[in-house]
């Protein structure tokens, strides 16, 4: 991808949402979103476009280990900036370091309280109370990790934000690994740095839920996997490793374990014969067969179970209870109406009708609604380049993920849209290193596209509650 070429995708970027972001709020002047919100928007937008246009282009032609260096440092140094600054710009708004009083407060004051436990030795009343104040098994991974933290550093909120900066800018490294290994080089770089620079993988850091530490998780189990057959290093911990990420992914958010394990099945089975025999096809699939029946054996089971039923029975939850509170076009709202966007949604609410959290990352939901359109092309250019075969475990992992996500009661929530971020960064990048000229055009098209859409979406937001 030329110097030329990523800097006028980033002004367009730049200036459609700025467009955008004027014409709503000219449109619902009496619904507009504050200065506060707009600045934190714009800002957004600028860090993601202008430091990925000016970081590549110095980047790209770094030895590795310089370029390994180069990512991880400056992604730590502004994953911590971030941190710190948040959590006071929190205490001084709100009173306390954290975006709310739900689950991140929640949490917190938690692992503080089993932490003083743990402290004491009293192993019996802590697992007591994980087990007696839990929602299942995916509700006690990010609760025992917290716990940990504080007994031995001390109810501080700072360094549990601290740790998340360390992984988000490993991930980034990790990001470029599997992007390099899987689509070359240049992909592998460019994916690299626009996770350095993806406000919402640094803003995530400054969050006191489970995130990023399920991203990183599921992301680093993918690397690893992939590692794994494309290496043909068969050893007991290359083959351990993956299979202890995937079951402490279940600990955060059972969906999870579950994608990876049905990415991994997809890529051996798609993977070409030079890759993986069959005979060694055979082989890894009935290991991985056995470890998933080992799971559903035990508590992880039982909530998979509660998921395939809750995807078959809770495609209209959202129409419904937008019925019951009295809003209009609940109907819109269904899982398949809304699934087309699965890469896109949700859309960046830029009125000030949003609650507070979603008006902070407005801006960083629009990098993510921009960068769609080459999430979407890079399925097009595997292939025209007949490709897919190796980006089956990607992919597979995407599309599993985003489909579960649309459909059940979660599909319009920004939080839980968050662990398909990298991937989608890994596919853009995919595509905008092989991008054609027809291709350009047409994204020129979508741009229009995605103009409209943010316009109507966020008239839908005020219509629906009799505001317009």
């Amino acid at each position: 991808m030329t110097k030329r070429l990523i800097q006028h995708i980033s002004i367009i970027g730049i200036g459609l949402y700025l467009l955008a972001l004027i014409v709503i709020n000219l449109a619902f002047r009496a619904y507009a979103m504050r200065i506060e919100w707009m600045l934190w928007g714009i800002g957004e937008v600028l860090f993601f476009f202008v430091l990925t246009a000016v970081f590549y282009p110095r980047w790209k032609s770094d030895e590795p280990k310089t370029f390994w260096r180069k990512v991880f440092w400056v992604a730590l140094a502004v994953r911590v900036v971030y941190v710190v600054f948040v959590s006071y710009y929190f205490y001084f708004k709100l009173g306390y370091p954290f975006e709310g009083e739900g689950d991140a407060y929640g949490y917190f004051t938690r692992s503080v309280h089993l932490a003083r436990y743990l402290r004491k030795g009293d192993f019996y009343y802590v697992y007591n109370h994980m087990v007696a104040y839990s929602l299942g098994f995916s509700d006690q991974g990010y609760q025992i990790w917290l716990t940990l933290l504080h007994t031995i550093f001390g109810p501080n909120v700072l360094i549990a934000r601290i740790f998340k900066a360390l992984m988000s800018a490993y991930m980034c490294i990790v990001v470029y690994k599997l992007a390099s290994r899987t689509f070359g080089e240049r992909t592998g770089r460019l994916a690299a740095v626009m996770c350095v620079f993806m406000p919402i993988l640094i803003q995530i850091c400054g969050q006191h839920t489970k995130e990023m530490e399920m991203i990183f998780l599921s992301i680093l189990a993918l690397e690893r996997m992939d590692h794994l057959i494309r290496s043909k290093r068969y050893t007991v911990w290359n083959i351990l490793f993956p299979v202890l990420l995937i079951g402490a992914s279940f600990g955060f958010r059972t969906v999870i374990g579950m994608c990876l394990i049905f990415a991994f099945l997809v890529f051996v089975v798609l993977s070409p014969k030079d890759l993986v025999s069959r005979k060694g096809k055979i082989i890894t699939l009935a290991a991985t067969a056995a470890v998933f029946l080992f799971f559903l054996f035990t508590a992880i089971g039982h909530e998979m179970k509660y998921i395939y039923v809750l995807n078959f029975s809770g495609t209209d939850y959202m129409a419904k209870k937008y019925e019951s509170q009295g809003m209009q076009y609940g109907e819109i709202s269904k899982s398949k109406y809304l699934f087309p966007g699965a890469f896109i949604l949700p859309l960046s609410p830029m009125l000030d009708m949003a609650p507070e959290h979603n008006k902070m990352i407005h801006g960083s939901t629009f990098v993510k609604n921009f960068l769609a359109y080459f999430a979407m092309l890079s399925i097009v250019v595997a292939f025209r380049q007949k490709r897919w075969r190796n980006f089956s475990l990607v992919w597979a992992y995407e599309l599993s993920y985003l489909a579960i996500i649309m459909f059940t009661f979660t599909s319009n929530s920004e939080r839980y849209h968050e662990p398909a971020i990298p991937l989608l960064i890994v596919m853009a990048a995919y595509a905008m290193t092989r991008l054609r000229r027809k291709e350009l055009k047409l994204f020129y098209v979508y741009c229009g596209l995605l103009f409209v859409a943010l316009f109507v979406w966020n008239w839908l937001k005020l219509a629906s509650r009799g505001l317009t």
